[in-house]
C-alpha cells in the first residue's frame, strides 16, 4: 500500500496502486508512505522517485553505513522501531529516505507511531514544512513511547522485587523466568535506543538538516540518552535482585544442610558403638555379658543424648 500526502491540503493521495497517476511535479509532496509494499510498488517508486530502495540486508545490518548513509541529493536511514507484543517484543527495522524536501517511509508492520503521526499531521500540517519536520515528529512520537514501555518494564521490575523481597521460595522457577525475561526485554529496548542514538548523532552531523530540526534532534538525542541510562539501571536492579534471591536460596539450603549435618552428627557415636559390639569377635569382654545388650543401648543414647544437649546449648536446634 502506497499513500501520498501532499502540502496543500495534506490530502492522502491514494491506498492503490493502481489508482495513483504517475506523478511529475514533487514539490507538493511531503510525504510518502509504503506499507509493505508488492514488487510492483517497489518498481513504480523507484521509477518515480528516482531512489535506491532499501534491500532485506540493508535493512537488517547493524553497521552505520547500512544504517545511515548520504549522497548528493538524499538521506538513507534505516532505525530500530521497538514492538512488544505481549509477551513478545522485538525490534523491527523501519526506511526513511529524505530526498527534495519530501521523504519516504518504507515500513513492513503497522505502526502506532504512524498513526498518531497522521492525526498530528492532519490536525496541525502547517508546522511540517519539509521532510526533515516529518521525520523528526515520528522519532519523537516513538521515542515518546519508547519512554513509556521502559516506564511499564521498571514498574513490572519493581513488583518483581517485592516478590523477591518476600522470601517465598516457591515462586523459584517463576522469579528466575521473569528475571531473564525482563533481562531480554531490556536488552531490545537498548538495542532500539543505541540505534537511535547513532542515528541522531549521524544527523547533527549533516550540513542538510534545517536548524530549526536540528535544534529539535538535539533534544531527542538527550531524551536517547537518558533512556539509556535508565536501561542501565533495570539491569542493575535486575542483577540485584538476582543475586538476593540466590542469596535467599543459599541460605535455605545451608538452612537444610545443617540440619542433616546436625543429624548425621549425632548418629554418628551410636553408629561407632554399634560397629564395635557388631564384630562378634571371640575375646570381646561384653559378648556373653547377660546385661551387654541394654550395656550398648544405653551407650548409644547417652553418645547421641551429649550432641543434642551441646547443640541445644549453641543454638544450632
Amino acid at each position: 500500500m502506497i499513500r501520498v500526502f501532499y502540502r496543500e491540503g495534506l490530502i492522502i493521495k491514494s491506498t492503490q496502486l493502481k489508482e495513483l497517476e504517475k506523478i511529475e511535479d514533487k514539490s507538493n509532496i511531503l510525504w510518502v508512505d509504503i506499507f509493505n509494499p508488492t514488487q510492483e510498488e517497489i518498481n513504480w517508486s523507484v521509477e518515480t522517485f528516482k531512489i535506491e530502495f532499501p534491500s532485506f540486508q540493508e535493512r537488517e545490518d547493524i553497521e552505520i553505513s547500512s544504517r545511515y548513509w548520504e549522497e548528493e541529493d538524499s538521506i538513507t536511514i534505516n532505525t530500530y522501531f521497538l514492538i512488544r507484543e505481549e509477551e513478545n517484543a522485538f525490534n523491527d527495522t523501519v526506511s526513511f529516505i529524505i530526498k527534495d524536501n519530501y521523504i519516504i517511509t518504507v515500513r513492513y508492520r503497522e505502526l502506532k507511531t504512524f498513526r498518531e503521526f497522521v492525526r498530528r499531521l492532519l490536525t496541525n500540517p502547517s508546522i511540517y514544512k519539509t521532510g526533515f519536520h516529518v521525520f523528526s515528529s515520528i522519532l519523537e512520537i516513538k521515542i515518546a513511547s519508547d519512554s513509556d514501555v521502559l516506564e511499564n518494564v521498571s514498574k513490572e521490575i519493581s513488583k518483581l522485587g517485592k516478590i523477591v523481597s518476600s522470601g517465598n521460595l516457591d515462586v523459584t522457577e517463576t522469579v528466575f523466568e521473569s528475571i531473564s525475561y525482563y533481562e531480554d526485554l531490556n536488552m531490545t529496548i537498548r538495542e532500539s535506543l543505541i540505534d537511535k542514538q547513532r542515528v541522531l548523532s549521524s544527523l547533527l552531523k549533516s550540513y542538510k538538516i534545517p536548524e530549526d530540526v536540528r535544534e529539535e534532534l538535539r533534544i531527542l538525542i538527550k531524551d536517547v540518552n537518558s533512556l539509556i541510562d535508565y536501561t542501565k539501571f533495570n539491569f542493575e536492579r535486575l542483577s540485584y535482585l538476582q543475586n538476593t534471591f540466590l542469596g535467599l536460596l543459599n541460605i535455605e539450603q545451608n538452612k537444610v544442610i545443617k540440619i542433616f549435618t546436625v543429624i548425621a552428627t549425632i548418629f554418628i557415636p551410636p553408629t561407632l558403638i554399634a560397629s564395635i559390639y557388631g564384630m562378634n569377635f571371640e575375646n570381646m569382654p561384653e559378648l556373653h555379658w547377660q546385661y551387654g545388650y541394654f550395656y550398648a543401648l544405653i551407650l548409644m543414647f547417652l553418645s547421641a543424648s551429649v550432641p543434642i544437649f551441646f547443640f541445644k546449648r549453641k543454638g544450632w536446634l
